[in-house]
């Protein structure tokens, strides 16, 4: 398996990931000229996380995200559906603990997190509402849940570049870096397709565990962070 087609069936999902998985840190900073440290830093802060807390991530990867949690001081595990993600990030960051895990089917008991975040992964998921509901179930009640995702650039002008970026000139770079080029056709097409930050916060809203949905826009509105409390 190459890529995933957009019905994102699980184990389609997990096998393209596993074939970019040696490179894909390295390729991520490349495609986004650098910006996902910036976005890995405001989902940290979004969050507000306390020593001592306790904070799920899930689409963990490599466990990079995971990572970022921690230097909170909240005690932060990452669950992946990719078993190649997962055997990456063991050998880069022995430290982080990683855990095999489903976003609709979390290997966890309800309510014994204070806060969860899903970055770049929400997408990828088959039932983007049952992994919100999954979600909160694993949250405490008045805990908290950050989705970082790819979302809609506001400007007309600047979006129109994007896309065009997305579509034509991503792929070629991923060719010249990436393990698999592939897989990062199946990217541009779907953030094209994902929906918009009211849609997804429609879809968090329509979960029906989460309350006072709200997001804020990082790059122009290239990435949205969706923000919500648990009921």
């Amino acid at each position: 398996m190459t890529r995933a087609d957009l019905d994102k069936q699980p184990h389609e999902v997990a096998e393209m990931f596993d074939g970019v998985a040696e490179r894909y840190d390295l390729t991520n900073t490349i495609l986004s000229f650098g910006q996902d440290r910036g976005w890995r830093r405001a989902t940290r802060a979004a969050l507000g996380l306390r020593p001592g807390e306790r904070v799920l991530d899930v689409g963990a990867g490599t466990g990079v995200s995971t990572e970022e949690m921690a230097r909170s001081g909240a005690y932060a595990v990452g669950a992946d559906l990719s078993v190649g993600m997962l055997a990456a990030g063991h050998r880069s960051r022995p430290q982080v603990p990683l855990v095999a895990g489903d976003a609709l089917a979390l290997p966890f008991p309800d309510g014994v997190f204070d806060a969860v975040t899903i970055s770049f992964a929400l997408r990828n998921v088959v039932d983007t509402v049952g992994a919100l509901r999954e979600l909160a179930r694993v949250t405490r009640p008045g805990g908290r849940l950050v989705v970082c995702e790819f979302s809609h650039p506001t400007n007309p002008a600047f979006r129109t570049a994007y896309l065009s970026y997305l579509m034509r000139s991503l792929p070629k770079v991923a060719r010249a870096v990436s393990s698999n080029p592939d897989a990062y056709v199946y990217l541009a097409e779907s953030i094209r397709a994902w929906p918009d930050q009211q849609g997804l916060a429609g879809r968090i809203a329509e979960a029906g565990l989460w309350t006072r949905v709200g997001w804020r826009n990082l790059t122009g509105g290239i990435v949205a962070l969706h923000r919500a409390t648990r009921i």
